[in-house]
């Protein structure tokens, strides 16, 4: 699996519409009123990726299994959820369990469809959201903080790490900003991480514009770029009124031409992927073989035996070493055979950091 990432927005932004289109389903009911999606919909989408498409076709793999995104269709959030407003407490929970924020925004006009404050302001939107996680955090530290004193008069050292952790991300929240920007010293990075602060979780910004201006963007998407920017968060420009209509496509050729029409490369699913990927530093690498080409993610930084538990535990645990190829070597090579004569095989051991592309034959033995 690749992330989880929640789809969340104040109502009649059109998260259920992107959720359907991303997903190919009607499974989150789409309409024009506040709080249609009452329980969290979940849907699993492949991750399409040339790469993979040409490695089985090398092999002649009998199935090509891509790498999947998940993506949770979260209930539309309303000023006072911090505190329980519209649902509010299941918003921030369902929100809780998710990897990262595909934070959508409303950045098109129509009159037809309503706006909980009134008019269309996407910058003002995001703090809305903003506002409401960060107050979450606090009160969750507040309340933490206040529990921790028993604990630090015993001389518990690991209650002494974790309360100046806490005590530096409340006055950060404290002073506006969220928990993510926070500098953490590599040995406390599973402390913050139990910390489950909203605000730590990384942003992808999704500007749901109109159809006109989905290649482009416009001036309510330019102004969220800059924002994120600011955040170091992400953004991308996507219709999700596009995503519906294409989505209702099988033959690909037919996609193709239609996103010509509209100026139009890739998909916004394809979009949303590539940042979803930059944003958690996820890559993928490949299992090629007769029966099934495959592919994997596993986040930037990872060895090969932990690569390998990604397929199995027992790889992981029983590592000896891999048989790795790069992507080009293996095309260049015309397959796994040719890319053997010219000498392009590796054996990596333990300590390999997995490359983007890699291609592998983990040997273990248990």
């Amino acid at each position: 699996m690749g992330f989880n990432c929640g789809i969340v927005g104040l109502p009649n932004v059109g998260k259920s519409t992107l959720f359907n289109a991303l997903t190919q389903t009607q499974a989150a009911e789409s309409a024009n009123y506040p709080f249609c999606t009452i329980e969290p919909n979940t849907g699993r989408v492949g991750v399409p990726d040339e790469r993979l498409e040409k490695l089985a076709e090398l092999a002649g793999s009998g199935k090509i299994i891509p790498t999947q995104l998940e993506f949770v269709d979260i209930a539309g959030l309303v000023k006072g959820a911090s505190k329980g407003e519209g649902l509010g407490n299941q918003f921030l929970g369902n929100i809780r369990e998710t990897d990262a924020i595909c934070h959508v925004l409303r950045c098109f006009d129509d009159g037809d469809i309503t706006h909980v404050d009134g008019n269309v302001d996407p910058i003002r939107d995001a703090e809305t959201i903003e506002t409401e996680l960060m107050l979450a955090d606090m009160e969750s530290l507040e309340k933490r903080i206040a529990n921790m004193t028993k604990r630090l008069r015993s001389g518990d050292k690991e209650a002494k790490a974790e309360m100046a952790l806490m005590e530096t991300a409340l006055k950060l929240l404290q002073d506006g900003k969220p928990a993510r920007v926070m500098e953490v010293d590599k040995d406390d990075e599973v402390r913050f991480r139990r910390l489950q602060l909203l605000t730590s979780k990384p942003v992808l910004y999704v500007c749901n514009v109109d159809e006109d201006s989905a290649a482009e963007g416009n001036e309510f998407s330019a102004k969220v770029a800059a924002m994120a920017k600011e955040q170091g968060a992400e953004s991308v420009v996507i219709s999700a009124a596009i995503e519906a209509e294409v989505a209702q496509l099988d033959d690909p050729e037919e996609k193709a031409e239609f996103l010509a029409d509209l100026g139009l490369e890739e998909t916004g699913l394809t979009r949303v992927i590539r940042a979803g990927y930059k944003l958690l530093k996820q890559i993928t690498f490949f299992t090629i073989g007769p029966k099934e080409a495959r592919a994997w993610t596993v986040f930037d930084g990872a060895k090969a035996p932990q690569a390998a538990g990604v397929i199995h535990t027992d790889f992981e645990r029983g590592f000896i070493c891999a048989e790795t190829f790069s992507y080009e070597d293996y095309v260049a090579g015309g397959g796994e055979a040719g890319a053997k004569e010219a000498g392009k095989m590796r054996l990596e051991g333990r300590d390999y950091l997995v490359k983007d592309g890699d291609v592998f034959h983990f040997r273990f033995n248990v």
